[in-house]
């Protein structure tokens, strides 16, 4: 049986941030805490040593595998802060924000950020809040 490696875990998401180095990613990493504590209304949780998720869902694809992950989250990455939202990045409502966001990539399921002084953040804003189910 598959067992997720990336859970929620006690971990201190302040001792996560302060850990990061760089003062700039550090500082846009706590902005990115506030921004989706505030649009998704969870607090912040450790999921895994690395990612802060916000909230939580229970997922059964028909293949018979389930398990539980975060509505939103990032994580201070090597090179660029992932950020991951549910949904894809397919639709063209999404595919026009991504043109109005600035400077990222966007993977499989992540959007990859530099800084957020690179991008838009009421578009970034807009991305999140849609990917969100309802408000608890």
């Amino acid at each position: 049986m598959y067992d997720a490696k990336t859970k929620p875990t006690v971990g201190s998401v302040d001792s996560y941030l302060a850990a990061i180095t760089d003062e700039t990613r550090r500082n846009d990493c706590r902005a990115l805490t506030e921004m989706m504590q505030r649009l998704s209304g969870y607090p912040p949780t450790m999921w895994g040593a690395s990612i802060v998720g916000f909230g939580q869902y229970h997922y059964r694809y028909a293949s018979g595998h389930e398990g539980d992950s975060f509505l939103a989250g990032f994580s201070s990455r090597k090179g660029d802060i992932s950020v991951y939202l549910l949904g894809g990045y397919e639709s063209p409502h999404v595919r026009a924000l991504l043109d109005q966001l600035g400077r990222h990539k966007v993977g499989k399921a992540c959007l990859y950020v530099k800084r957020l002084a690179d991008i838009h953040i009421p578009t970034l804003e807009q991305l999140i809040a849609q990917s969100l189910p309802a408000r608890p």
